[in-house]
């Protein structure tokens, strides 16, 4: 296209003619000389539109490039056969005019393990993607693995290749594929979750695979024993439950602690409360105990229900973190729970609901709740020995006992103990504890209410419940009852203990 403009001189009144020359034909505008402003109008319409065709012709220059907001798209560990996650990123024409990308495929094409949608149509290979000028597309890279047949993860490429006027760009994409053993439903009953049953050849869980699950799986009557690195991952609302005459047997170590959480190991994943059930120890489980464990991101970390065996408790915990759940940290009802040197921290309702009765004792525990993510109604704690049964009467469940020695029981609320009795016994005792409570210390011994000053406090990454060197908690503790060394980071307990799961 082409622009002139210049006087008529086949006309009587003096006057311009603009020309505006196209490749097909020719339009002349007659403006009168006179008319300063129409001929000034006249100019700047004909660069307007003389701008816009430009922009409207596709840039074939082969130094105009495309620009992408990452160079790779990274999949962290993806379990076989288990989609990953969508993750995206942004295709950008930065020139003034539009562009036309001549493809945009897999290097692996079809038999790649990663799927591409590209403004929202799914396929393996696109052609004539256009992109306005100084516009974008969404890309969207998906994956899934088939299984490998080995132990440890292995890295699989592959690269999104864009053609664009005679260049080649990639985007690299990049997957961790771990095979492991996975429990889902094979049982659809009428009412009632999905569930499969492990079988008792399956009873030893080791650290040589990953164990997802999937809906519940249920172990109806064998020991189910989990040695030290043991990892159990858990899909959307995923349980573990053990029935009754079962048992659990979790056996971690310092080094090697058995970890419980969500199966999406994306990072945006890692902190995420939720993402999965509870393991349930059901009426009638029993010598459970949990040793050296990290329980985490899930919806109740340990639920343990009523005891049925007098003087046996339905669980022993020792040397475990629980942290990040939606609703509960340990939820006990009617139960016999016995727990040293553990870490409860930041639930949304409480980090221990011990409820409808039962006995419990609990020696050198951190229990803090600084929960962030939303407005927290409810203490940490909550001693219960009542409910309300099908016809609307009130039920009691005597509480024996709750027994705290060394205890922290801190957090972000004024009150963090919450009593709930309703005829029955309701016996509950706190020594040598660091409680934030304004109740009266009729059931306290050598208890302080002073802020533990932990190093820090909140979600995480940000928590870390030891205590700082100018604590009211270092050296507040009791020895009456032992020791039960180590403490939660492994070190010795001498002399007078400090409050709490962590030594100074």
């Amino acid at each position: 296209m082409k622009l002139t403009a210049e006087k008529n001189p086949d006309l009587h009144t003096k006057a311009y003619s603009v020309s505006l020359v196209f490749p097909t034909n020719q339009v002349i505008l007659l403006i009168k000389k006179t008319n300063t402003v129409l001929v000034l109008t006249a100019f700047c319409f004909c660069l307007g539109v003389l701008s816009s065709c430009k922009k409207d012709t596709i840039i074939t220059n082969s130094s105009a490039k495309l620009s992408f907001s990452t160079d790779s798209v990274l999949f962290d560990t993806v379990f076989t056969t288990v989609g990953s996650t969508v993750r995206g990123f942004l295709v950008r024409n930065t020139a003034s005019q539009p562009i036309n990308i001549s493809s945009i495929k897999l290097a692996g094409n079809y038999t790649s393990p990663f799927k591409i949608n590209v403004d929202g149509i799914a396929g393996a290979s696109f052609s004539n993607i256009k992109i306005p000028a100084k516009d974008s597309i969404f890309v969207f890279v998906t994956c899934t693995l088939n299984p490998n047949n080995q132990n440890n993860p292995i890295v699989i490429e592959d690269s999104l290749v864009f053609s664009t006027n005679g260049n080649t760009q990639n985007v690299y994409l990049e997957a961790y594929g771990q095979d492991a053993y996975f429990f889902k439903p094979n049982v659809f009953p009428p009412s009632g979750p999905a569930y499969c049953i492990i079988p008792c050849s399956n009873s030893t869980w080791t650290a040589l695979k990953p164990y997802v699950i999937f809906g519940y799986a249920i172990d109806t009557g064998c020991t189910l024993t989990m040695q030290p690195g043991t990892r159990v991952y858990f899909h959307n609302n995923g349980v573990l439950w053990i029935y009754a005459n079962a048992s659990l047997q979790v056996q971690g170590n310092q080094a090697n602690p058995v970890t419980f959480q969500g199966d999406r190991l994306e990072p945006e994943y890692k902190y995420v409360p939720g993402q999965w059930g509870e393991i349930w120890l059901s009426p009638g489980s029993k010598n459970n105990m949990i040793s050296w464990a990290v329980i985490k991101n899930g919806t109740i970390g340990v639920e343990a229900d009523t005891n049925v065996t007098p003087g046996v408790p339905t669980l022993q915990m020792d040397h475990t973190i629980i942290k990040s759940m939606s609703e509960f940290g340990l939820l006990g009802e009617g139960s016999f729970i016995t727990g040293d040197n553990n870490l409860i921290e930041d639930c949304q309702y409480y980090d221990l609901d011990l409820s409808l009765g039962g006995k419990y004792r609990f020696y050198q525990c951190t229990f803090a709740n600084y929960w962030s993510y939303s407005q927290r109604q409810t203490p940490l704690l909550l001693l219960n020995n009542h409910y309300t049964d099908v016809n609307g009467n009130n039920q009691s469940r005597n509480l024996d006992s709750a027994f705290f020695t060394n205890c922290i029981v801190y957090g972000s609320v004024a009150n963090e103990v919450a009593l709930d009795a309703q005829g029955g016994t309701f016996h509950y005792y706190f020594d040598h504890c660091d409680v934030k409570t304004p109740l009266p210390a009729a059931n306290y011994t050598a208890c302080i209410s002073a802020d533990p000053s932990f190093n820090a406090t909140g979600e995480p990454p940000s928590d870390d419940y030891r205590v700082t060197s100018n604590s009211a908690a270092i050296g507040s503790g009791t020895n009456t009852y032992g020791t039960y060394a180590p403490d939660l980071s492994g070190g010795s307990i001498l002399g007078t203990p400090t409050i709490g799961a962590y030594q100074q």
